[in-house]
């Protein structure tokens, strides 16, 4: 018996990934893959996915799920974002830390055909379907879970946010989604990625400080020596630091290493920065 290659269709394509599969032993495995299938049942059932308008494979450590065009893609969007999240929050406050999970979600939507082979399963074959599984495995999304204490994270293709999203429908704000453009085996795409973005504040410093430090080998001081190298200072730390040569200023509410005189927010007495002392004076933090 020969099986053709079927014409390709419009599909709705969801992808799920669970964080840290590979590094779990196979017993926990197995209970993340079931709790897996049971969040898509819960998510699929809230957006009124019928058996018959859905097709899934499972991947070991993820799904490919692929709806029917005939759904709406906000009312899957909805279910992704209060469903799938409130589902995963009941396993795992019952779970053992050993057997949290976590999820990688990107919703996308294109042309996909079927090539089915006798005695193998699976076959799907399309240029939109491999573009989402880049999506997936984006270091962005990636990030983006690793960063927040969510229990997942969602991203949306171009074409859905652009479609969907951005239209702001009940339910849908499309402030909450920031677009970041992934490069993932050669392919630069666009991600709109849900939720807050890490943020990071990168100075860049004035040069390279007398003596040859700042060059980035063994004796660099990115931080110490106006180095040249930009410093890159995470925002939940509440400080920054800007060096502009032998300038140095502070903002923020943090000061780090030991504080002396430090008084609702004022730094009292003298204050030493390098080979310059202020005397006699106060300096507002």
């Amino acid at each position: 018996m020969t099986l053709a290659l079927t014409e390709p269709v419009n599909r709705t394509i969801l992808l799920l990934d669970i964080e840290d599969f590979s590094r779990r032993g196979d017993v926990v495995q197995a209970c993340l893959r079931r709790e897996l299938h049971n969040v898509v049942e819960d998510t699929l059932a809230a957006a009124g996915v019928e058996r018959n308008m859905q097709y899934r494979e499972d991947r070991g450590d993820g799904l490919i799920v692929l709806v029917s065009a005939d759904i709406p893609k906000t009312v899957l969007l909805r279910a992704l974002l209060t469903t799938a999240p409130d589902a995963l929050c009941q396993y795992n406050r019952l779970a053992s830390s050993s057997a949290q999970m976590r999820l990688r979600m990107v919703l996308a939507a294109g042309e996909v055909a079927f090539d089915p082979k006798q005695g193998t399963v699976g076959g799907l074959v399309g240029h939109d379907l491999n573009q989402s599984c880049r999506l997936l495995d984006a270091d962005a999304l990636r990030e983006g879970l690793a960063q927040r204490d969510a229990d997942c994270v969602l991203g949306v293709s171009s074409p859905v946010y652009e479609g969907v999203v951005r239209h702001g429908h009940r339910g849908l704000r499309p402030e909450e989604f920031h677009h970041a453009a992934v490069t993932v085996k050669k392919d630069r795409l666009d991600l709109w990625l849900h939720g807050p973005v890490p943020h990071v504040t990168t100075v860049p410093a004035a040069g390279p400080a007398p003596g040859g430090r700042g060059s980035g080998g063994p004796h660099s001081d990115a931080v110490g020596q106006a180095s040249g190298v930009p410093v890159t200072v995470p925002a939940s730390t509440g400080a920054a630091f800007a060096f502009n040569g032998g300038t140095v200023s502070v903002g923020g509410s943090q000061v780090n290493g030991d504080q002396t005189g430090v008084s609702g927010g004022h730094v009292a007495g003298d204050v030493v920065m390098g080979s310059v002392r202020h005397e006699g004076r106060s300096e507002q933090v």
